[in-house]
This record gives C-alpha cells, structure tokens and sequence, in this order.
C-alpha cells in the first residue's frame, strides 16, 4: 500500500496528463462523427486481427484431428466404393445385371514410427489383431503404397516399408500393363527400383508405376510412381529407375488392405501347386 501511494505521490503529474488526454480523446470521439467513425474502423480492425490470430492458432491445434476426421472419411469412402463398384462378370459375355461384392476392405491407421535411412526399414502404426489387422496385409497411403505388415500385436502393427531391400513388389507400367519386380536398392529413399521389363516395351520418362494386382495383397492400379529413368540390362530387359510418389519422410496417415478373397486364392493356388508337384 505504501509503495502505491509512493508511486502515484512521484508520478501525479504523468497520471493527471494521461487522464486528460484520456477525456479529451473520448470526448473528440463523442462529439464528432468523422472522428467516431475512423475509430469504430480503427478498433474493428484491431479485433478483426486479434480474432483471425486466434482462429489460426485454434485451428492449428485442432489440424490432428480434423486430419483425422479426414482420414476416417476417405477410408469409408474406399470401403463404400469396393462395396458399390467391384463388379464379377462372366468371362465370356458382359452381363447387363451384375453382381457386386466387395474384395477389399480399408482399415484407417496413423504412423507412430518410421526409418528411412536403414537397408532394411520397418514402420510402425497404431492398430493391431483388435482392428482386424493381419499379417500380410498391404500398407497404402493416398499418394500410393507404403509396405506390407509384418508383425501384429494387440494395438500395434509392424510393416516392412517399400524402402527395404528385401521388399519385391509386383508393378507394371499402366499405360502398357508390362509388369515386373519393384525393389529398391539401399540408397536413395526418394528411388526405388523395376527390373524385368522387356526391351521392346514402349516407355518415357515420366510415366506412371502401379501395382499389377497379381498378388493377394495389393489392388490392381494402387500408385507408385513416375519413371525416372531407364536402361537396358543383360540385353533382353529395361531396369526402370522409379521415383515414389510417396515421400517416406512426411507419411502420417495410411491405410491397411484387407483383400477379402486372399484366403480362398491361397486355398485354390495350394491345390494347384500341390497337383503339379
């Protein structure tokens, strides 16, 4: 108390000032429309700032979870359109009145861990055997495929990434349908590499890399990448440099495969091989 009484003894005079000035401004305000409006807009504007400032920073506390919400979406909209749109028709003749059944199932997942800058890289995500997660299962983002999973816990799931030396994932050039074996080589995380394409395949930089959907695990069509470049290899093959259209560094938000027809291929693929051997 004594240091306020203190203060306003020393500083009387500047407190006396800034009050009549004080009076004379609201009073000009008061009293004048010009000078009323101009700081009506004056402090509109101040709030106008304030309030956009603070929209931003909500907002950048929510992006999780609106990204979230975004994610949640898109995979129902996956599922809806493997429901609606996958359609068996007979090999011989188009059928007019289809019947449609659903193969692939999309289970949303968030990366919780990821390497890049190992020969053999692995990540994590936050779903296990209680979301329906196997292994075997393919990994994809929306900008194309990730990896396969490898190791399931009760909330938690492994997959070997697309940047793993000992990945071989089947891919074919979309424009013509020739397919090979995609690998990557250790080095760039950026490149991964597709061999065993024929020399007298018509090919040109720039041009689009998708799974070929010969396996159990991955649909037909799922993004890969662009053609970087190429060269010829042991005189009968193209070895295609492909640069990924995911980049491994910035990937948060994925989605598991789950192909509702794998077991039944590897029923009828077993059979198959067990009758020839």
């Amino acid at each position: 108390m004594q240091n306020l009484i203190r203060f306003l003894i020393r500083y009387h005079f500047l407190l006396l000032f800034i009050l009549i000035e004080a009076l004379s401004i609201f009073l000009l305000i008061q009293n004048n429309n010009y000078q009323n409006t101009k700081f009506v807009d004056f402090t509109r504007n101040i709030k106008g700032y304030f309030f956009q400032q603070s929209e931003k920073i909500n907002n950048y506390f929510h992006l999780r979870e609106e990204n979230q919400k975004l994610a949640k979406e898109n995979v129902e909209l996956r599922n809806f359109i493997e429901k609606n749109l996958q359609s068996h028709t007979d090999t011989l003749k188009t059928v007019s009145d289809s019947v449609y059944d659903q193969q692939y199932k999309y289970i949303q997942a968030n990366i919780i861990n990821n390497s890049i800058n190992k020969q053999h890289n692995f990540i994590t995500i936050d779903k296990g055997k209680e979301d329906g997660i196997k292994n075997e299962m393919g990994v994809i983002s929306p900008n194309g495929i990730v990896g396969i999973i490898r190791g399931v816990s009760k909330h938690f799931s492994t997959a070997i990434s697309v940047l793993n030396s000992e990945l071989k994932i089947s891919a074919q050039l979309k424009n013509s349908g020739y397919y090979g074996s995609l690998n990557w080589n250790a080095r760039d995380y950026r490149f991964v590499q597709l061999k065993d394409i024929p020399l007298h395949a018509k090919i040109n930089k720039g041009d689009t890399i998708v799974t070929s959907g010969y396996s159990s695990i991955f649909p037909e069509g799922i993004m890969i990448g662009f053609i970087e470049d190429y060269e010829e290899k042991s005189g009968r093959f193209l070895e295609i440099k492909v640069k990924l259209a995911n980049d491994f560094k910035k990937i948060s938000n994925v989605y598991v495969v789950k192909n509702l027809f794998r077991q039944e291929k590897k029923s009828l693929e077993n059979i198959n091989e067990n009758e020839n051997d």
